[in-house]
């Protein structure tokens, strides 16, 4: 058994902690693709799912 002074995955030292840095390379195109997300617009289809489930929450409710 490793004791957990010894065990590398549990110090943040290593590769696998530099894959989960936000500041490195994974983690800036991560977020570059997630600002293009961001941006677009809802598509219509959603946004009509969404109101018939507000509807239909409204209706369960008693409230029309």
């Amino acid at each position: 058994m490793i004791e957990p002074s010894k065990d590398k995955r549990r110090s943040g030292a290593g590769p696998a902690t530099a894959a989960f840095d936000p500041n490195g390379a994974v983690g800036r195109k991560l977020k570059s693709f997630y600002d293009v997300i961001e941006t677009e617009p809802v598509p219509d289809r959603l946004l009509d799912l969404l109101e018939k489930l507000d509807e239909a929450e409204r209706k369960a409710k008693g409230g029309l």
